[in-house]
């Protein structure tokens, strides 16, 4: 156990000590996270979810983000002096309200003033049924509106076990969730992606940004890359989903994924290879060059340091997460099917893909409008 990374809500008080670890499971080295108390002792309801996070494979960054959660749950807790394991419906509206206020007393008027987003309260809440569906399913009694279920109607899914079995199928819900309205994603035009990919310093760099703008990867699965998966003759890059990279890269994909790419990105590799890259032996494709220890895998971290340098050289305010999304938008402007970009972006629903990108500016459903001659000849129409 190590990396005692404390966390506290400053409303929480001397009697909610509570903080998040980093731990290392023997044998397996696999890194996550727990939840000690001022005895830096487990918190057993949480360890014992989290433990079956870990063993359904959730990524360490998954599970830190619940234990996060619960920790805030269990401070909230601590400081109305309520036992885990007797709480009702209601205690859990407060801990929203209380997620919300702005501090303690305080009344939340409207959105503005709220101290955390509905999206940010809505993934809190989400831990917290989690636990309380797992620990249910362990048989600990707990109040029943906690774990809420609906039955499936009238022309609803039901597989086809559940048919022959004489069983409605059910589906969990949560019984507490805030509305979190929706919003265009945002995304970088082609001006600003090109400037950022000018503004590199080496190949390694351009070659990351241009991989992430052009195929709207996720910076985990980039860095996890092996040569192998760059199949350059095919012009493919296979997106293999590995739990044991030594950068701790996730692909976020349970199966393995070849998407296309260009022959100028095809290029661009070789060129790294041949320039930067060298006699270096390693397997991955991105690596450290140019500080120590070289031939390293590329962590996280040192891709924080390069969008930092870059937004300070262009003025540009971007995350890599907005390459893409801008890779994504731009497919589907170009009237790529939302099937063909799910698959492009790992997703695993199209349902997903659509919620996240189909929502078109008033620009872009005037362009679909146009293509599809709605309009007609406006002007001659408006004059006649």
């Amino acid at each position: 156990m190590f990396n005692d990374e404390r966390m506290f809500d400053t409303r929480a008080g001397a009697n909610a000590q509570l903080s998040i670890q980093a731990v290392v499971t023997p044998g397996t080295g696999a890194r996550s996270f727990t939840v000690v108390g001022a005895d830096f002792e487990p918190v057993e309801p949480i360890e014992s979810y989290l433990a079956h996070l870990v063993a359904l494979e959730r990524s360490p960054n998954t599970v830190r983000a619940y234990a996060t959660s619960l920790k805030l749950f269990f401070e909230f807790l601590t400081c109305r002096s309520l036992a885990w394991d007797s709480v009702c419906l209601e205690d859990v509206g407060r801990f929203l309200s209380w997620l919300r206020s702005p501090a303690e007393g305080v009344v939340l008027l409207n959105d503005t003033s709220a101290r955390r987003s509905a999206a940010t309260v809505n993934r809190h809440l989400a831990a917290v049924f989690g636990l309380y569906d797992f620990q249910v399913r362990r048989g600990v009694a707990v109040a029943t509106e906690l774990v809420s279920w609906r039955r499936g109607g009238r022309g609803s899914y039901k597989p086809f076990l559940d048919q022959v079995g004489g069983r409605s199928r059910r589906v969990a819900r949560r019984p507490v969730r805030l509305k979190v309205p929706r919003h265009l994603p945002e995304t970088l035009s082609a001006g600003e992606i090109t400037a950022l990919l000018d503004a590199c310093e080496h190949l390694r760099d351009r070659f990351l940004l241009a991989l992430l703008a052009e195929t709207g990867m996720r910076i985990g699965q980039a860095l996890g890359l092996r040569h192998g998966d760059f199949v350059s003759r095919q012009a493919t890059v296979r997106i293999v989903p590995r739990p044991d990279n030594a950068n701790g890269a996730r692909a976020k994909c349970r199966d393995t994924v070849a998407i296309p790419v260009s022959a100028g990105l095809v290029r661009l590799y070789s060129r790294y290879l041949f320039d930067e890259y060298g006699d270096i032996d390693s397997d991955y494709v991105f690596v450290n060059l140019f500080a120590s220890p070289r031939g390293r895998p590329l962590r996280y971290s040192a891709v924080v340091g390069l969008v930092e340098r870059l937004r300070s050289r262009t003025g540009i305010a971007f995350s890599l997460h907005l390459l893409r999304h801008s890779a994504a938008s731009d497919m589907i402007r170009r009237g790529v099917p939302i099937e063909i970009v799910s698959k492009m972006l790992t997703h695993a629903s199209v349902t997903t893909t659509s919620q996240t990108y189909v929502h078109l500016g008033v620009e872009d459903l005037r362009a679909e409008l146009d293509r599809a001659g709605a309009f007609g000849d406006s002007d001659s129409q408006a004059t006649s």
